[in-house]
């Protein structure tokens, strides 16, 4: 993928590099995880929730599940997303007040690499 590092460590590579709602509008937030203190090694995952009232709710229970992995996560920006399933489109947009903006450019790209069979998933800033 264009502009991202993948990483080495099977550790990183296990994880799942988008997890968001099945459908509908919802926040979301783009993750850079690595192990230990290697932070060349790392890679960017997308995280939204349907249920989640913050941005920083998301990352909480993000973090807590990596924690336990050994998996240290850093957020590296927010917005929201619309995923329709039935006319298998995405659009990334907005920002998060506490994160502030996501590369909503980079966030398209994982989310292509997941969702191959997508008709359209674009981004707009602002």
């Amino acid at each position: 993928m264009p502009g991202t590092i993948l990483p080495t460590n099977p550790k990183l590579a296990s994880v799942p590099d988008v997890e968001i709602g099945p459908a509908g509008t919802f926040k979301y937030i783009l993750c850079k995880i690595f192990e230990g203190s290697n932070r060349d090694d790392h890679k960017h995952i997308v995280r939204g929730d349907v249920d989640a009232q913050f941005h920083s709710d998301i990352y909480d229970a993000l973090d807590a599940v990596l924690e336990t992995e050994g998996i240290t996560c850093e957020c590296v920006g927010g917005g929201k997303i619309h995923h329709d399933p039935e006319t298998k489109s995405i659009n990334v947009f907005g920002k998060s007040q506490g994160y502030g903006q996501a590369n909503h450019s980079l966030t398209a790209q994982i989310l292509k690499q997941t969702y191959k069979d997508y008709a359209s998933i674009i981004w707009s800033d602002g």
